[in-house]
């Protein structure tokens, strides 16, 4: 029997879990099994706020994609093509060589990047939060800030280095206001005398008048008021009009003099989608309810990538959320086996388990299984879900031990230099520049 040619694209939550599935129930005769990734390392994403403010550290929240998968050719690269028509993918890799892949069977799990919508200014001076580079770059940027705040004796420069602007109010704005807007007013009162705390300044846009809507109306309230006792402006109704290097308008026509704009305001499915010839749900691939790509034999889609419907909630599709990914990636792998084998496939069903939210210290909210909390059993419960969550114990202990010595020892308000190398764009962390056209695409195919 010729094993069949299984490769999925992605290596995040939805990517690993399938390949991990697939080599626990696939026999090495009957399928090889490949994983496209740009790393070889599976980032945890709701561990990124952290890292941006010093909780822990950069290693702690990437789990090695080798020691988790036993016998998947991990191929290091991005894919930035595709042609269903020939079973064939386009690999970009390192120094920006294209390799083409052939598949039996294509399992995509791109992921999604940064939703960069029409505002001016924004892309060349805008900050996300959807990679490991760019929330290390991003605390490099803010501590920056007030070191030249520091020694400055411009008034106005320092009010525009010393206020913070996060535009979107969902789970990775909020949390990054919160934790670094506590890291700066820590760090402006204890290691910078000329610095007054009162002038550092935090504000969260958001287009709606709530935060983070998934936790329910009592909690968001209670959100609310812990950003409130971090001097956290909110700014409900507004988003942003136009960014420049030293400040931002908002939707509003209010301008506020700023030299950091934080966007967060949505995702957008990864660019691969377009090659696809499939029908698309606001960017993301559309996909029947066993995440098979209609009219495209052999395509299975699901994570952030895919619109699966969502059969615990008929009209809507499944959010894209890391505990979908996870469980839909195992599901499409039980789906692939089930048509090796000539078995019949089965439709994904998952109700939400609830929500997690880490503020920093012991300013935390969850909602395990609808069940409210705040504060100190909320921040248990959201630190077991998150070592519950990495896959290896090398990340679950340095995680852990993160934590206790952020807990003994406090913040560390240190540079690792990256802002002084140069500004990066968005574009630049998230590799959005380097997605081909159908048309090169077919040229490098021939």
């Amino acid at each position: 029997m010729t094993p069949a040619r299984i490769v999925i694209v992605g290596g995040g939550f939805a990517g690993v879990e399938c390949a991990r599935r697939l080599e626990r129930k696939l026999r090495p005769e009957e399928a090889e099994i490949h994983l496209v990734g740009p790393s070889d390392g599976q980032l945890y994403l709701p561990l990124l706020p952290q890292v941006a403010a010093g909780v822990v550290t950069s290693l702690a929240v990437v789990v090695s994609l080798r020691r988790v998968l036993r016998r998947t050719e991990v191929v290091p690269g991005l894919a930035v093509g595709a042609d269903p028509a020939r079973n064939q993918i386009v690999v970009r890799q390192p120094p920006g060589s294209h390799r083409v892949l052939d598949y039996d069977q294509l399992v995509l799990t791109p992921g999604s990047i940064t939703r960069i919508i029409d505002v001016p200014g924004l892309p060349e001076h805008g900050f996300g939060m959807k990679t490991l580079a760019e929330a290390a770059y991003l605390r490099d940027h803010v501590l920056r800030q007030l070191d030249l705040a520091a020694i400055s004796d411009d008034p106005d420069e320092q009010r525009e280095r010393l206020t913070f602007v996060t535009v979107g109010a969902g789970y990775a704005g909020t949390e990054t206001a919160a934790m670094l807007a506590r890291l700066t007013k820590a760090a402006a009162r204890q290691y910078y005398p000329r610095v007054d705390p009162e002038l550092v300044q935090w504000y969260l846009v958001t287009h709606s008048g709530r935060i983070m809507p998934e936790l329910g109306e009592r909690l968001a309230e209670r959100a609310k008021q812990m950003l409130a006792r971090r001097d956290i402006e909110l700014i409900p109704g507004a988003s942003a009009a136009e960014v420049t290097e030293r400040s931002v308008t908002l939707t509003t026509g209010r301008v506020i003099p700023t030299r950091t704009v934080l966007w967060t305001a949505g995702v957008t499915a990864s660019p691969l989608a377009e090659h696809l010839g499939a029908n698309t749900v606001k960017g993301r691939i559309a996909t029947d309810a066993d995440l098979t790509v209609p009219g495209l034999q052999g395509v299975w889609a699901c994570g952030d990538a895919a619109a699966v419907p969502d059969l615990t909630a008929p009209g809507s599709f499944c959010a894209p959320t890391a505990q979908h990914a996870s469980r839909q990636g195992r599901h499409a792998a039980d789906n692939l086996i089930a048509t090796l084998r000539g078995r019949p496939r089965e439709p994904y069903r998952h109700q939400d388990l609830g929500m997690v939210v880490d503020l920093g210290g012991w300013d935390a909210l969850a909602r395990p299984l609808g069940i409210g909390l705040r504060g100190a059993p909320a921040q248990l419960v959201t630190r077991g879900y998150h070592l519950m969550a990495l896959r290896t114990f090398n990340a679950r202990a340095r995680t852990a031990f993160n934590w206790l010595l952020h807990g003994l020892t406090g913040d560390d308000f240190i540079r690792i230099g990256l802002i002084d190398r140069g500004p990066h764009t968005i574009g630049d962390f998230e590799d959005t520049g380097d997605y081909l056209t159908p048309e090169q695409v077919r040229e490098i195919l021939g």
